[in-house]
């Protein structure tokens, strides 16, 4: 219920749009000349999506127990950068986040909003369809869903942004080698 209700209100405002606006604006309820309504509305979208994000995170994250089963499989010997990937991954979701912002600003559309959620769902569910399935084969699938899913919405969002477009790159370059990892992971642990 916790992300259905911020998944709502997401909808809702991408709902809005230009057409909210307009009709705000004709209504007399916004003062467009002064710009802060139109700042308001900026500062609402990032809350929103911001809390999205930390929704969709939260409840696609594996238990402890799913997650410590994925602990102890072994990695590639290559793996020497294990520790840096929590890092990593948070700069790819602050890379997510200011490019889904981006695109709002850019088109208030909520369709571009969709497409960023099916992305960060894909991206969310690695971890726990591999931790919950004890499936690293269908983790690799999903991770490559993602990547081609990204590659879509990177070339559709450059339309709206190209800043938007260039933040998704950080994932395009991580996922393979996530993928790849993963791929590895399968065949040390038969």
């Amino acid at each position: 219920f916790f992300l259905a209700g911020y998944l709502a209100g997401l909808i809702w405002i991408a709902g809005l749009g230009h057409f909210g606006v307009a009709w705000f604006a004709a209504s007399g309820a916004l003062n467009l000349q002064a710009g802060v309504p139109l700042i308001l509305f900026a500062v609402l979208a990032a809350l929103v999506i911001l809390l999205v994000i930390v929704a969709v995170a939260w409840s696609l994250n594996p238990s402890r127990q799913d997650f410590a089963w994925f602990i102890r499989l072994r990695r590639p010997r290559w793996l020497v950068f294990e520790g840096l990937i929590p890092v990593i991954w948070l700069l790819i979701y602050a890379c997510f986040y200011i490019s889904a912002w981006l695109t709002w600003q850019a088109s208030w559309s909520g369709l571009w909003m969709a497409a960023f959620l099916v992305q960060l769902v894909l991206v969310q569910s690695y971890t726990l369809v591999i931790c919950r399935s004890r499936s690293l084969g269908r983790g690799t699938a999903i991770g490559f869903a993602g990547w081609v899913w990204g590659i879509a919405l990177t070339l559709a969002v450059a339309s709206e942004s190209l800043l938007a477009a260039a933040l998704l790159l950080p994932y395009l370059l991580w996922s393979p080698v996530g993928t790849w990892v993963t791929w590895q992971m399968r065949q040390l642990n038969r």
